[in-house]
């Protein structure tokens, strides 16, 4: 297997949807809550790239199994079949690095305290559920939901209580404070789940997988998309005046025009190739630009 086709198996350009809410996370941490841990950090980063590895290459994989309409997915949509790469192979990488993943996540139990298991299992759970079972998550209503929620909200909780061990407010107004920075982010990842099953509609309906545009339609899944967006940006303003973040993160806002672009494109036309990585540059400029504008506040 070539590295590019590794690249594409694991879907390399998505990272960015567990990356940069950990470092939302660091950048909190030590704006807010004045803590931060190298060694915690670094531990949390490989253990939780590794795991966001390994579900992707599973949802390939579980995609490329359970697919109905065989002749045309498997051998030239699914990468699996389209580049005849071996499913056992996929599988014995799957298990690797979830296996590795788990082991430094347990030792960073040890270090941080229980509550860190009780998070992991949530999102290991989630990551295999997504596209395992009888009835997977990105094959439901609900995939948007958990998607966002799981590597928007709960990848950034984490990064501020690997951070701030010990005394940990575990208190709802607590909790709601780091939701609302996080916001942004799970939104627009939420958007990427969203963009790719509107682009994927009939695909998805051939294949028996009935996700939300299933039941709202493509129409009502686009206006979706375009609510979020303005949802977002509320959230980072509602966040800078209760101090929850620096001013500078305000400057995020200037990536309004490029949002608005981007949205228009879809609008006219949902194709895969062409316009789902509209929501794709959405994602990665927007959280890239958060984190940018929180650190230099940091700094």
């Amino acid at each position: 297997m070539s590295l590019d086709v590794f690249l594409e198996l694991v879907e390399i350009k998505a990272k960015t949807a567990s990356i940069l809410p950990m470092l939302l996370g660091v950048c909190m941490s030590v704006y807010y809550y004045h803590s931060f841990n190298l060694i915690n950090s670094i531990l949390f980063f490989i253990a939780m790239l590794l795991f966001n590895l390994a579900v992707d290459m599973m949802d390939n994989y579980n995609d490329y199994n359970h697919a109905v309409d065989t002749e045309d997915y498997k051998k030239n949509t699914n990468i699996i079949g389209r580049e005849k790469i071996s499913p056992k192979l996929v599988l014995a990488l799957i298990l690797l690095f979830s296996i590795v993943a788990a082991g430094m996540g347990i030792y960073l139990v040890t270090r941080v305290g229980l509550p860190l298991l009780w998070m992991g299992i949530f999102c290991f759970a989630v990551g295999i559920l997504y596209s395992s079972g009888p009835f997977p998550m990105n094959g439901l209503p609900v995939g948007e939901f958990f998607s966002g929620f799981t590597m928007g909200f709960m990848i950034m909780l984490i990064s501020v209580y690997i951070n701030k061990t010990g005394n940990f407010d575990w208190s709802w107004t607590n909790l709601i404070k780091i939701w609302l920075v996080a916001l942004p982010c799970e939104l627009w990842i939420s958007n990427l789940m969203l963009a790719n099953n509107i682009c994927d509609a009939q695909e998805d309906e051939d294949n028996h997988r009935h996700t939300i545009i299933h039941f709202i339609g493509v129409q009502q899944g686009l206006n979706s998309f375009t609510t979020k967006n303005v949802i977002a940006f509320l959230a980072i303003i509602t966040a800078v005046m209760a101090r929850l973040a620096p001013w500078t993160m305000l400057l995020t806002l200037l990536i309004i025009p490029f949002v608005i672009k981007q949205t228009k494109l879809l609008y006219h036309e949902q194709v895969k190739k062409r316009t789902f990585p509209c929501a794709v540059k959405i994602l990665l400029v927007g959280s890239l630009a958060q984190v940018i504008t929180y650190g230099v506040g940091v700094l």
